[in-house]
């Protein structure tokens, strides 16, 4: 979905469209930005920035608190048509999705056809609009999808999946943050096509069996299925900032921000979690994790948040100076109960399927 959340405002009310609409924390607070509408990202403005910032920056900026209820609603209407063409779903978040349609395409029906369809149906339906990435893997569709946006359609067939992905940068691909892409740097690794050119004996010497995947992926190789069930170990929002964080308060401020959104997740997949966790990654890239478990699962924003300072205090602790910084934080709730039928769920997911929500 095409800047979702602030979509959804525009669609809501119609004084709003064509305004730059920004969803998230009060510019006069320490609260950060959920998404904005592209009228905002032309001055600069992105999600997780923070609100003062985005005002700085667009000072014309209508600010708006997010209104989960009514994202949930149009994210079921979304679902349940790309439900109508395939039965293999697998959402990533409430506004992204991957589809498997070898089964709908068997007749001879094309998927770029499908996806000209799913797109039109959205629009119709909903009042709000999508791009669509086609192509023969998770990986390349999901670099299709965003690469016209907004209200874009791209199709990269096989024989052309090599030459799309050669001259990207490495950040591009999917497992590959930030303490990567430094230490690709190191090793003279910048672009897609350097990286496929490392050898593999290189790679997992570097980085472990994870490099094999670096390696497969710059190759154009993905070949994780689309999974509709897929089991869940835990939910969570994690942010790596333009600026490192000092000031505990915003800090707070942030992981607060970010319950909300996995706290409208876990609803939205009728989940509630044991265990909370806070992961906070420091200037020099060391990361720690800090975990509570709690007697009874819960998910609504309150319980979850009410355990946010002493973990923050564990993650980030006063040793480290009243002002330490930090680049990256995240909130993460596993030990997952199914609230419709009270399973524990305790498969684990892959390293690379770990939730991360994008909004």
């Amino acid at each position: 979905m095409d800047a979702f959340f602030a979509a959804v405002e525009q669609r809501d009310h119609p004084e709003l469209r064509g305004k730059p609409v920004i969803v998230g924390g009060d510019p006069a607070g320490r609260g950060v930005v959920a998404t904005c509408s592209y009228e905002a990202r032309r001055f600069g403005v992105h999600s997780a920035m923070t609100a003062s910032r985005a005002k700085s920056l667009c000072p014309q900026g209508i600010f708006l608190r997010p209104r989960m209820d009514a994202y949930r609603h149009a994210s079921q209407q979304v679902m349940e048509i790309l439900h109508s063409y395939t039965s293999l779903v697998e959402p990533l978040s409430l506004d992204e999705a991957f589809l498997d349609v070898t089964e709908a395409t068997s007749d001879g029906l094309l998927a770029i056809e499908i996806a000209k369809e799913i797109r039109g149906r959205i629009e119709s339906e909903t009042g709000l609009t999508a791009s669509a990435g086609v192509s023969y893997n998770k990986l390349l569709a999901k670099l299709a999808s965003d690469w016209r946006k907004p209200n874009g359609l791209m199709v990269i067939p096989p024989e052309r999946g090599l030459a799309f992905l050669a001259p990207l940068h490495v950040s591009k691909l999917h497992g590959i943050g930030p303490a990567t892409v430094d230490k690709l740097a190191k090793l003279e690794i910048h672009t897609v096509l350097e990286l496929r050119h490392t050898s593999q004996q290189t790679l997992v010497s570097n980085f472990g069996k994870i490099g094999l995947w670096f390696h497969e992926v710059a190759n154009g190789i993905d070949l994780r299925p689309v999974q509709p069930n897929r089991v869940r170990k835990s939910v969570g929002s994690e942010r790596t900032f333009p600026t490192n964080l000092n000031d505990r308060q915003e800090m707070m401020t942030v992981l607060t921000e970010m319950v909300e959104r996995v706290s409208s997740h876990l609803s939205a997949l009728d989940l509630a979690g044991r265990t909370v966790s806070i992961k906070a990654r420091f200037p020099d890239f060391q990361t720690v994790t800090r975990a509570l478990t709690v007697p009874e699962p819960i998910w609504r924003p309150e319980a979850i948040s009410a355990i946010l300072p002493t973990l923050l205090a564990r993650a980030v602790p006063t040793d480290r100076g009243a002002h330490a910084s930090v680049r990256l934080l995240g909130v993460a709730i596993s030990g997952l109960v199914n609230t419709q039928t009270d399973v524990v769920i305790v498969d684990q997911l892959s390293l690379l399927d770990e939730t991360v929500l994008n909004g």
